[in-house]
Formats: structure tokens, C-alpha cells, sequence
């Protein structure tokens, strides 16, 4: 019996590195700090309200845009943050995580032959969307030096074209840490200013900004603001990746827009969680107070990385902490994630696996969205390096 042929719509994509990393540590009993999610627990008052919301009855399909209640304070957030105010009627949409709203944000907007501007090192779903929908991506490579990483806002200048519909931006960034800034904002706005170009802003990790810094949303920038789909994620600010729940914020005809394909790409998302975030939205400590949370974390962590011949790059946001390992290794990125992971027992991420080809600049990527005693044990671990 003939098995039916079909032909790939995404070639260049494979397993990620993410399944190989997770897969060798598992195996090897290596302490993960590869792939970007807690080793905790949530706080149990959110499951407790999510609980609450299940038991009260509010199990059926709620509103397609998201339920009104959870729209109505993210709106009441972000105001307050970012001094802007969007409807939560018509220009705020709860997704099935940040994922969807990324994918969602560029199917709606970017049509067959329109490109897109990402910069590299980039986080892998944006390509695959762009492809999907049609449109071109066009690389711009972040610099990087004993500063750390950077935006060349020359060359994504350089990058536009009469084609160009889009420009992705991610802040603070994964894989590399790295915080936009108020020159950086300034710098995106020359650019796009009087032009039709659209902005993707992914920004879930929008309260992991450290050391007194302010997240630069681009809801922040009435400029910006106007053309931006501004993605964000629950899971990443409560401790609940697998609810996969996050939102998008746009103007009203944008997300008009946004809302035809979200209809069908997944109509709507879990009920009770909507209600029981709601619910637990209505005290901002959790949000507010995370900054310190992770602060903590970093400092604990790069404090024991002194002690080893990893060079460490800034870490200004997000849970990810960037090292260089040239002083011991002469390995490409992926073997030398394979080495330490078999050998050491800690597991990493290859930033050259953020690249569309990829870029050997001896950098891996740590995760220490953990608890204490796991980032120890993997401190202990790297001693010996």
C-alpha cells in the first residue's frame, strides 16, 4: 500500500534543540539549564482561583476574543505600567499562549512575497511564521563584544525595503539577555517613521528587567504603539508555562484583523484559567515584585560562575544568563552543549542554534528560572571548570 505523499511547507525545521538538549539530560541525570522554564511551583492561591473558577461552573467556551473580566485588567496593567490605554473591548486578545499570538500576529498581517525583518539570534517560532504566511524573512545579526549583545539599528535600517511590512523585535531578549532601551525605541521609530511597516513586538518577559532598569515596551511610545501587535505571556510572569495563556495588544483595526485568524486558528482559550487570572491580577504584587524574585536568582548565579573560566556576558533581563566558554573548549556550540551535559552534567543551549545559519561565536545559554538549591548543585558542577 502507497503512503501519500505531501510536501513540506516548513524544510529547514527539525526537532529542536530544546527536545535534544532536554532528551541528553534526562538521560545523562544532568541538571537542565537548558530549556527556559521554572523548576518551581506556582503560587498555590493561582491554582486555588483557577480551582474556584472550575468549580463555579465556568467550564464552556468563553467569549472568542478572550473573557471580559481578564481583558479589562490587562488593560488596567498596562495602562498603569506603560501609560497606555487599550480597549478591552476591541484592541486586547487573550491567546493560547505567546506562541499562538506570534504566529496569529504575523498570518493576520504578512501576505505572500512581504518582508520581514528578525534579528539574530532569534527565537525559533518567528521564522517558521513568516514562512508560513508566505512573506521573506531577512536577517539582521545582533554585534556582540565584552559588552554583550546589541541591536545595529544602521543595518536594520539598511535592511528595509519598499517589500518590508514588518520588523520583529524582542524585549528583553532570548536568547541573549539583552534589554532595548529608551535609544534603542528611538532608533525603531526613525526607521518606521512614514512608512506602512508593522512592528511584532514579543515582550513576555516584560517584568525580568533588573537592576532599577525600566521595561521599554513599546506601549510605552504612542508612536510605536499605533502599529505594534505587542505579544506577552501569563506563564512566563506567574510560573505556569504549560497553561500556555498569554495575550496581544493592538490598535483597533489591527486587531480586528488579528481576531479573523485567531477565530481559526484557535477560536478561544481555557475558561476557567481566563477567570482565575483574572481573579489573581487583582493584587500586583506578584507582577511588581518579580523583578527582585529573579534578580536574586541571577546574582546567585553569576556569583558561582566567577569560579569557573566562563566569561559572562550581561544579563540585563529575562531568566537566561549568556557565558563565553572559549578558555575551555575549543568545541563547536552544539558538541560543546553535548560535552558539559555528558561530562558535567549540566545542560545548555548553543545560541548558534538562534540563527537561520548557523554562527559559531563560542556562546552558550544557561536558564536560571530554578530553584536555589538546582542552580547550586549545577554551580558545584561547573566548579570543575
Amino acid at each position: 500500500m502507497s503512503t501519500a505523499n505531501i510536501v513540506t511547507k516548513l524544510p529547514n525545521v527539525g526537532t529542536t534543540i530544546f527536545t535534544v538538549m532536554s532528551a541528553l539530560a534526562s538521560e545523562k541525570g544532568a541538571v537542565n539549564l537548558g530549556q527556559g522554564f521554572p523548576d518551581f511551583n506556582c503560587d498555590p492561591s493561582l491554582v486555588q482561583a483557577v480551582t474556584n473558577a472550575m468549580q463555579d461552573g465556568l467550564n464552556q467556551y468563553p467569549p472568542m476574543a478572550g473573557v471580559q473580566v481578564l481583558r479589562e485588567a490587562i488593560a488596567d496593567k498596562v495602562e498603569k505600567l506603560y501609560g497606555h490605554h487599550y480597549d478591552p473591548l476591541t484592541e486586547i486578545t487573550v491567546t493560547a499562549g505567546a506562541t499562538q499570538g506570534i504566529l496569529t500576529s504575523v498570518l493576520c498581517a504578512v501576505h505572500a512575497g512581504d518582508e520581514v525583518i528578525v534579528i539574530e539570534p532569534v527565537y525559533d517560532c518567528y521564522v517558521p511564521a513568516i514562512e508560513l504566511a508566505g512573506g521573506i524573512p531577512v536577517f539582521v545579526q545582533m554585534t556582540v563584544d565584552q559588552r554583550g549583545y546589541s541591536i545595529p539599528w544602521d543595518k536594520v535600517k539598511a535592511a528595509v525595503t519598499p517589500k518590508t511590512h514588518m520588523i520583529m523585535v524582542n524585549t528583553p531578549h532570548n536568547p541573549t539577555g539583552t534589554v532595548m532601551k529608551a535609544a534603542d525605541v528611538a532608533a525603531l521609530a526613525d526607521i518606521v517613521r512614514g512608512t506602512d511597516i508593522l512592528i511584532l513586538s514579543d515582550e513576555v518577559y516584560e517584568h525580568m528587567v533588573y537592576d532599577g532598569a525600566p521595561h521599554e515596551s513599546l506601549a510605552r511610545h504612542p508612536e510605536l504603539a499605533q502599529r505594534t501587535f505587542i505579544n506577552s505571556s501569563f506563564g512566563k510572569t506567574y510560573h505556569v508555562t504549560g497553561w500556555k495563556v498569554g495575550f496581544v495588544a493592538a490598535p483597533a483595526a489591527m486587531t480586528a484583523e488579528f481576531r479573523k485568524v485567531h477565530q481559526f486558528n484557535v477560536f478561544t482559550v481555557n475558561t476557567p484559567v481566563q477567570y482565575g487570572l483574572a481573579a489573581y491580577m487583582k493584587d500586583p504584587a506578584p507582577y511588581l515584585d518579580l523583578p527582585a524574585f529573579y534578580q536574586k536568582k541571577r546574582d546567585l548565579f553569576r556569583d558561582g560562575l566567577k569560579n569557573t573560566r566562563f566569561e559572562l556576558l550581561p544579563s540585563e533581563g529575562t531568566y537566561f544568563q549568556c557565558v563565553k566558554y572559549g578558555a575551555i573548549s575549543d568545541l563547536s556550540e552544539a558538541e560543546f552543549c553535548k560535552w558539559l551535559t555528558t561530562e558535567i552534567g549540566v545542560a545548555a543551549i548553543p545560541v548558534s542554534a538562534f540563527y537561520n545559519t548557523p554562527k559559531e561565536s563560542g556562546i552558550v545559554r544557561f536558564c536560571y528560572a530554578k530553584k536555589d538549591e538546582t542552580l547550586r548543585l549545577a554551580l558545584d558542577r561547573l566548579a570543575k571548570l
